[in-house]
Formats: structure tokens, C-alpha cells, sequence
């Protein structure tokens, strides 16, 4: 198979799929850990025009970063949260998803000097670079200064953690600091609870099974207690992967929501591959099972052949201990 793919050196675009097809090239197809192949073929971006609800000075503050025309999605789903629904915007990766809850946050918060938002992010690296990315489009007018976003996390010291109760109106988060931080003290963010106007919940896949039960346990009491100090938020979520965005958003927060599937952003030709780890020779597991080579081994195994190959890659994990394993197998 080395050699298969040392042949495809000349390509550029499609050397993933030519790769693919290598490996789908074996004498037993049974034997192959590619299982299924699709190719998706690319799409011509579709914008659409700003809101006439936005404030020019934020359009002006894009257009500094270097976004001068939106996405349908975009705007399609920020006019539903807008317009008070609940809304889910499930597009592909980098198809731009927080415009559609930065767009009605800036300009709800920029209209009420007392409006608050709520942000919650499944892991802390999300959390940090979507605050890193809200930061830098109020560094463009001073007059965004008074926003004051900031992160409330288990890192964050006591002092800071009072300034944000009091001061800060855009808070990044976690559910479980959401749970234990905010929560279980709610009568101490009233101020902030009875002006909440926006919950985002990025990444909502996330959110299954025992954990999902959870969050959406904690998501419920959150929108009881906001509405039981005189706030109605609006919950905007988000998420590349999940089937039906709708029916999970609901399930999260027990209301109807709306969706946003259709996406306008610009793609490359894609192939995706389904890969199933091979069995374990002579290895055995409960009553004589076979056992598959762990996923984390296949995926350093993996990197390895694309890096020694030439190609760009990445690669995800779980967490940051998944990461270190797969770099070492890799290396």
C-alpha cells in the first residue's frame, strides 16, 4: 500500500481520495478498513445582505476584520434569534456558525445597556477562542468597550470571578461552572440573571447521553430561574455534526426551536471515508471476542503514513491526554 501511494506523488487537490482509493484497492475487500466512501462535490458560496436591524458600526467592524458580506446561514438564523426564537444552526466546520449568535448579541446588548449574554462551550479551549474572536471585534470602536466580556471558569480567581458577577455582560462558560459557580448562587447574579437576553450553546452535540441528560437538567433550571427574576433568553445553538439540530436543541431545553441546515458557505471537492480499525492478531477479549485495534493507535498510525506522504493534516481528539498518545504514536 507504501508503494500505491508513492506513485500518486504528482497529485495535489485529490491525493486524499487517491489515497483512499489505494486503500480500497486491496486483494480482499473484506480486509480493508475503509468501509465506505462518499465524495462531496464543492458548492459556490450564497451571500446575503446585513440585517436592517444592525447597527452600521457593526458592519463596520466586520468589514475592519475583513467580512464584508455574510452568509445566507448567517443571516437566516441570526434573524430567527432576533425575532425571539430559538434557534440551531447546524452547518459544516468553518461555515462561520457564531455570526449567527454574534450578529443579535452585539446588537441587543449595544441597545440595552443592562442586556446580558451567556455563553457555554464544551470544552475550555472553545470557550477561550471564542472569546479571544468577540474581543477582536470589540477592539475595533471603542464605544463596544462597555460590553466587557469575560471568562468565568474553574480558573479563574475569586476576584475576577466578582467582577464578572457584577460587571462583565457577555460570560463565557461551562455547564458545569453554569451548575456549580452560577446556579447554585443565582441569587447572588440576579443582576445579571434578570437581564439575560441570550444563552448560546456551542457545539450541542455534545451534550448526550448521561451527560446530555444533565445539561439539559441544568439548561431548564437556568431558563426557570432567569424567567423567575423577569428575563425571557433566547437560546442560540450550534453544531457541525448533530442529525436533527431541532429535535436536539428541544430535547435540551424541553421548548421548540428552530433550524438552519442549509449551508451557503463555500466548499472544496471533499471525500470522506468511514475507516474501521483492523482486528488484533492472535489477541482476544471477553468469551473469545476479537478486539480491534483501539482508535487512537489507527489514528497516529494514520497521521504518520499522510505526514510521511507530504500531506497537510489533522488530526482530532477527545482531549488533551488523546492528543499526547497520538502525537507519540505518530512520532
Amino acid at each position: 500500500m507504501t508503494e500505491q501511494r508513492r506513485k500518486t506523488d504528482t497529485m495535489t487537490g485529490s491525493y486524499g481520495e487517491e489515497l483512499l482509493r489505494a486503500a480500497l484497492a486491496g486483494t480482499d475487500p473484506d480486509a480493508s478498513p475503509v468501509t465506505h466512501t462518499e465524495v462531496i462535490p464543492p458548492a459556490q458560496a450564497r451571500f446575503a445582505d446585513w440585517p436592517q436591524w444592525l447597527d452600521p458600526a457593526i458592519v463596520a467592524a466586520f468589514a475592519e476584520l475583513g467580512l464584508h458580506r455574510p452568509w445566507r446561514h448567517q443571516i437566516d438564523a441570526a434573524e430567527h434569534a432576533h425575532s425571539g426564537r430559538h434557534v440551531v444552526v447546524a452547518t459544516g466546520t468553518a461555515s462561520g456558525k457564531s455570526l449567527a449568535y454574534q450578529l443579535p448579541v452585539l446588537q441587543t446588548l449595544l441597545d440595552d445597556h443592562n442586556a446580558t449574554a451567556l455563553y457555554l462551550a464544551p470544552t475550555k479551549a472553545l470557550g477561550v477562542d471564542q472569546l479571544r474572536s468577540f474581543t477582536a471585534i470589540l477592539a475595533t470602536n471603542a464605544d463596544f468597550a462597555r460590553l466587557a466580556p469575560c471568562t468565568y471558569d474553574g480558573d479563574t480567581d475569586a476576584q475576577l470571578r466578582q467582577w464578572a458577577r457584577a460587571n462583565s455582560r457577555m460570560v463565557f462558560t461551562n455547564p458545569d461552572m453554569l451548575h456549580i459557580g452560577i446556579l447554585s448562587g443565582h441569587h447572588r447574579w440576579q443582576q445579571f440573571l434578570r437581564q439575560l437576553r441570550f444563552i448560546v450553546v456551542d457545539e450541542c452535540h455534545h451534550y448526550r447521553g448521561v451527560f446530555g441528560a444533565h445539561t439539559a437538567l441544568v439548561l431548564r433550571r437556568l431558563l426557570r430561574v432567569a424567567r423567575a427574576v423577569g428575563a425571557d433568553p433566547v437560546v442560540v445553538a450550534a453544531s457541525a455534526t448533530t442529525a436533527e439540530p431541532a429535535t436536539t436543541l428541544s430535547a435540551l431545553i424541553g421548548e421548540p426551536a428552530v433550524e438552519v441546515t442549509d449551508d451557503a458557505s463555500p466548499t472544496g471537492q471533499r471525500t470522506v471515508a468511514l475507516w474501521e480499525p483492523p482486528f488484533l492478531p492472535e489477541v482476544t477479549g471477553e468469551n473469545g471476542a476479537p478486539v480491534r485495534r483501539s482508535a487512537g493507535a489507527e489514528a497516529g498510525r494514520i497521521l504518520a503514513d499522510f505526514v510521511v506522504e507530504g500531506a497537510r493534516t489533522l488530526c482530532f481528539v477527545r482531549s488533551r491526554r488523546g492528543a499526547e498518545i497520538t502525537a507519540r504514536t505518530a512520532a
